[in-house]
């Protein structure tokens, strides 16, 4: 049965999270085993002497051995990632903390929509940029921040930023953005582990200290295996992102009860949100679907296309839709007032 209403949207979005997020511990295995698989078949890892299900049999049988120290090394990565996430992401995208004295405007939106929510306020922080995206990051309760860009400050007005704040806020009370940073530090991991196998590929001489007549199955087996684990790390990081940015929309017009600003803050922003961060960075941000889509581009997009977003919140919230926006005002003549800290919201 599909779910009914926002709140169970969200219980069914956590549960889906929680089901993806033990996939990347299996994937890591997965990789294990195939790179296990790769150094047996270029003679660095003993062979079984028999058939190639013996070998694949010994090199199962590795994993625990292997597995621990995999373990070992993933926990001092993942905690590392953890208490240093923010700190991370502010280097890879330019992000500057502001406080409300340096933008009282734009701080007082954000704090009123954190206090109706019995919320403390998240840090604020602003990117030095043309582009017009946001996003929400942090781990638990005082550390959580909302970033948003120049850009949009600069072309959004009062209610069109109270919409797009309430977006990432609401991916903090929905525990999302929690979600989404473990996501990304599970798939930096295995993305790591992918890499550090193609790459060792081309320093590693076939034939190792010993000879196995099962080598070139054995390579070709744990290269698949190590691409599949890599790709179905990204498919689930993707299917993380997607499915949060639906409930993420309803939970702004929830919070500010005014859909319109949030269609028309989408309408402004897309196509004008590229901002220069890593895949993991830009799977958190409020927009990262490109200019030209095609149905390649879109299914492996990591969110889903301003089109159907904006569909969804006139069909379930009531908006309505004043057309695209031709970078100057909206079809329906509405000036851009425009949002800047030169101009009061008030």
């Amino acid at each position: 049965m599909g779910a009914v209403g926002l709140q169970t949207h969200i219980w069914a979005n956590n549960t889906r999270s929680i089901v993806l997020l033990a996939g990347f511990p299996v994937l890591l295995v997965g990789i294990i085993y195939g790179f296990q698989l790769i150094l047996m078949g270029f003679g660095f890892l003993p062979n079984s002497g028999g058939t190639l299900g013996d070998d694949m049999s010994l090199a199962g049988s590795m994993l625990a051995g292997t597995i621990p120290l995999a373990i070992v090394i993933a926990l001092i990565w993942f905690a590392i990632a953890w208490f240093s996430n923010q700190a991370i992401i502010d280097a890879m995208t330019g992000a500057k903390k502001v406080t409300r004295l340096e933008n009282p405007d734009l701080y007082n939106l954000l704090e009123n929509l954190a206090i109706s929510r019995g919320l403390k306020t998240p840090t604020l922080r602003i990117i030095e940029t043309e582009a017009l995206n946001a996003y929400a990051s942090g781990l638990s309760e005082g550390h959580y921040s909302v970033t948003v860009t120049r850009g949009l400050m600069q072309t959004l007005d009062r209610d069109e930023m109270e919409a797009v704040l309430a977006h990432e806020l609401t991916h903090v009370i929905n525990k999302d953005v929690r979600t989404m940073v473990i996501a990304s530090i599970f798939a930096g991991i295995i993305s790591v582990m992918a890499q550090l196998i193609f790459r060792g590929l081309f320093y590693v001489r076939a034939g190792g200290d010993r000879k196995n007549k099962n080598a070139g199955p054995l390579i070709i087996i744990g290269l698949i295996i190590a691409a599949i684990g890599f790709g179905l790390s990204i498919v689930i990081r993707m299917m993380l992102s997607r499915t949060r940015e639906y409930v993420a929309d309803a939970g702004a017009v929830e919070l500010t009860k005014n859909p319109d600003a949030m269609i028309s803050a989408l309408r402004k922003i897309s196509g004008r949100s590229y901002v220069k961060a890593p895949d993991d960075v830009q799977g958190m941000f409020l927009d990262n679907t490109p200019e030209k889509g095609n149905f390649v581009d879109e299914m492996f997009a990591t969110h889903p296309p301003i089109e159907k977003r904006i569909a969804a919140l006139i069909k379930f919230g009531g908006g309505r839709d004043a057309g695209p926006w031709d970078g100057d005002r909206l079809e329906t003549g509405v000036p851009v007032t425009g949002y800047s800290t030169s101009v009061p919201l008030s």
